[in-house]
């Protein structure tokens, strides 16, 4: 079997497996979006939904979130961690959204990058879910999964991102995204994967024992 044949069965897999794979953050529009995702640094979606409710009815547009002090909005997101980074970045990024982009959320790579907090992740996820571009974002779960099952084979999430869009179909990222999240959350953990409940086990290179993989 050639690796794109195998590539392409795990994709088949992975798809069977998760069919409704989706986003675990809650939003309703990009700007929510965004700020969800820059709270989800170093901190699990789960936490992130617990404070966003109250900080969206504080701050419900990059205008409101623009005029407030970082001071006033760590005390919605500290069970987020770095709250004191996340504050100033949350509100450095709403100031710019209203100086640059009209208060709205842009809809463009580069110009997200551009914004304060804001990563190639953050920006890939915000693409993605927002506006229905097709993109990788590379997170823990998406770098630890796929150098598992040989879907990549680097050292670092952007060398793992260019890998798997060279692997993975472009109108399969986004969903792929979201399969291999899910793997890596039910299945494929960082400490102990349930290999022995893995479904993806006869391509899996971790399963059958590649040292390089054993990360």
């Amino acid at each position: 079997m050639t690796p794109s044949e195998a590539h392409a069965q795990i994709l088949e897999e992975l798809a069977r497996l998760y069919p409704d794979a989706r986003p675990a953050l809650h939003y309703q529009n990009p700007y929510q979006l965004l700020v969800a995702v820059i709270l989800s640094a170093q901190c699990t979606d789960v936490k992130v939904n617990m404070v966003t409710p109250a900080l969206f009815a504080a701050y419900p547009e990059p205008a409101a979130l623009a005029a407030a002090a970082p001071e006033a909005v760590e005390p919605y997101i500290k069970t987020c961690g770095l709250y004191h980074n996340k504050a100033k970045n949350l509100v450095l990024t709403a100031r710019a959204l209203c100086e640059r982009f009209g208060g709205e959320v842009p809809a463009d790579h580069d110009a997200l990058e551009s914004l304060p907090g804001v990563g190639r992740k953050t920006a890939n996820v915000v693409m993605s879910c927002a506006f229905g571009a097709d993109a990788i974002a590379v997170d823990t779960h998406v770098f630890r999964v796929t150098n598992r099952l040989g879907l990549a084979d680097a050292s670092d999430v952007v060398k793992t991102e260019e890998q798997l869009m060279q692997n993975i179909p472009k109108d399969q990222w986004s969903r792929a995204h979201h399969w291999l999240i899910f793997h890596g959350r039910q299945v494929c953990a960082a400490r102990k994967p349930a290999c022995e409940r893995c479904t993806l086990c006869s391509w899996c290179e971790y399963a059958n024992g590649n040292p390089k993989n054993k990360k």
